[in-house]
């Protein structure tokens, strides 16, 4: 195995993206940082780089820790990668800003059901 792969490859491996497309077009559109800096999906990555990865509202903040060119199951590809503690701690703070902000939302009443229905028919036709 070598000491370097492509950018959207190593991506694609770790299932940050679902497809190399996706991981290309998103390096491409500078979701993507290596070592700070915006790169082109071709890049060499190598053991020890740090990778700033944006995937909708969602930031990750990793050091490569491993090389795989195969899309390997999910438990071996999160061993290609170290998620630093301040990037899983604004997860977490985004996910509990999330739930709060779900639960200010409210639903309204649910469809009226087959004998709510029968009892508005039955008011409307009496109007």
């Amino acid at each position: 195995m070598s000491d370097s792969i492509r950018l959207d490859k190593w991506l694609w491996a770790a299932r940050f993206f679902k497809t190399r497309a996706l991981a290309s077009e998103a390096v491409s559109g500078g979701k993507v940082h290596l070592n700070g800096q915006r790169v082109k999906p071709a890049r060499a990555v190598r053991v020890g780089d740090a990778l700033g990865i944006q995937r909708g509202n969602v930031h990750f903040d990793v050091i490569v820790r491993g090389i795989h060119d195969k899309r390997r199951p999910v438990s071996e590809a999160q061993q290609l990668y170290e998620e630093t503690e301040a990037s899983i701690a604004e997860r977490e703070r985004l996910r509990e800003m999330q739930k709060l902000a779900n639960q200010a939302v409210h639903h309204g009443e649910r469809r009226p059901n087959k004998k709510q229905r029968r009892h508005i028919v039955r008011f409307k036709r009496q109007q």
